[in-house]
């Protein structure tokens, strides 16, 4: 077992050689609230996942692009993995580990304080049958004790064979500089795989409906059921230099657009306000976003809510 937990390549004084160009996907998949969406924002230098403290808040594979030195590293943030119950819930876990086959390298994902309790475990015997490169991190490290965190890694390690161990915090960014070192002089030489500006390859109408998205579970999600979803139906940009969006929130019965709207209108008001200024950052121009809510029964069983997600509709 190999764990780097300090900077081990200092660069060489004075060398001034161009460095052949390297790209690769990198898959991040792990447990629930790991911290896979945080950590990919942190590597990324942007935000370009949801975050929230509700379980499976990402539901599609998300790609987040990071330049480090010579490397161009695509980050796919993949849905947390669970024992699924519902379709929605295997459509989920199969993008997950469908979005591991697909990478040049997996990052295992494990909250330290959770430890290899319940679904870490279920997915550390099903990366013993992955080919490929396979390296551990060990995430939110400033909350348990450094000895804790040894024996942790050593459990793991002993399930499967890891290239590298890595211990981090997706908060603060400790041991992530060591970690796109790593990284850098792991995936293959080749050309880039987007533009130099490029930090993700997520639609701007659906970048827009997953950021609205999370305001509602950041308001709402002590009181809102998992069952919602949210999509951009209009996208005018206006002679003012303006966006008009329109989106619309959609749940499954009348007592959760109750939830979804507020008394008076009070929760899509605060949704809407915290929503749009995000986005006005992030398109750096005024934002007029109007929200609706519709009651769709059972949408999560409508192929059509399951490809506006990016994911495959389960038949079974």
């Amino acid at each position: 077992m190999d764990i780097m937990t300090d900077h081990e390549n200092p660069a060489v004084a004075g060398e001034d050689i161009a460095l052949p160009t390297r790209s690769g996907f990198v898959a991040l998949i792990g447990p629930t609230n790991a911290g896979k969406s945080t950590l990919v924002n942190r590597l990324v230098g942007a935000k370009v996942s949801i975050v929230s403290h509700k379980v499976q808040t990402t539901r599609a594979v998300m790609r987040g692009i990071a330049i480090h030195k010579n490397a161009q590293i695509v980050f796919m943030d993949t849905p947390g993995i669970f024992k699924p119950r519902r379709r929605l819930d295997r459509a989920m876990v199969t993008s997950a580990w469908g979005g591991a086959k697909d990478a040049d390298l997996i990052l295992l994902l494990i909250d330290s304080e959770r430890g290899l309790k319940g679904d870490a475990e279920a997915i550390l015997e099903g990366l013993k049958d992955v080919p490929q490169k396979k390296i551990l991190c060990l995430n939110k490290i400033d909350q348990v004790k450094r000895e804790d965190l040894l024996k942790l890694a050593a459990a793991a390690n002993e399930n499967v064979t890891f290239d590298r161990t890595f211990m981090i915090s997706a908060t603060n960014g400790s041991g992530c500089e060591d970690l796109m070192d790593y990284l850098v002089d792991t995936l293959p030489e080749g050309p880039w795989y987007y533009p130099e500006d490029q930090i993700s390859d997520l639609p701007m109408r659906q970048l827009a409906a997953e950021i609205t998205r999370e305001k509602l579970f950041l308001r709402l999600h002590q009181e809102l059921p998992y069952a919602s979803h949210v999509e951009t139906e209009k996208w005018e940009e206006r002679k003012d230099g303006s966006v008009r969006i329109e989106q619309v929130i959609y749940v499954e019965r009348d007592s959760q657009k109750k939830i979804a709207l507020g008394k008076n209108g009070d929760a899509i008001k605060a949704i809407s306000t915290a929503s749009r200024k995000e986005l006005s950052a992030i398109l750096e121009q005024p934002v007029h976003l109007f929200l609706f809510v519709k009651v769709r029964e059972n949408w999560g069983d409508d192929p059509e809510r399951f490809r506006e997600m990016g994911l495959e509709f389960p038949r079974n």
